[in-house]
């Protein structure tokens, strides 16, 4: 682990201010869900009477929020591995390859939150409690 840290330390601490400069519009725009969503469901706990399917709902759409937003700064980090490469071909095999993977763990994501609300609207169908 120090042999990483010693290798891209600086390439990490850069990354990470860059994607939290970034980030920061994100999370304070009136569309902040992943924000939002931790309000709604904080208010629902604290509620007398709590709704299940709507708390539960709530994780799952922060859970998979926040797991969308780091595949997404993976995708950014492999990105500059491939563009710092300077030829070096097992590094562009490298970052093609985590590029790869994280698209396949944004689909499975998608597909997860395509799931899960399909799941929670019937649920709230068949049960006839509203969400």
């Amino acid at each position: 682990m120090a042999k990483f840290f010693n290798k891209y330390g600086k390439h990490l601490l850069s990354l990470t201010a860059v994607s939290t400069v970034l980030a920061l519009p994100l999370a304070a725009s009136a569309g902040g869900t992943i924000l939002d969503n931790m309000q709604t469901a904080a208010g629902s706990l604290a509620s007398a009477n709590p709704d299940l399917y709507q708390v539960i709902g709530l994780i799952i759409d922060i859970v998979l929020g926040i797991l969308g937003v780091l595949l997404v700064l993976i995708i950014v980090w492999a990105g500059f591995l491939w563009m710092t490469s300077q030829g070096d071909t097992a590094r562009v095999d490298k970052a093609k390859k985590m590029i790869y993977q994280a698209v396949i763990g944004l689909l499975i994501i998608f597909a997860a939150y395509a799931i899960s609300a399909f799941v929670i609207m019937n649920l709230q169908s068949i049960t006839g409690v509203a969400i």
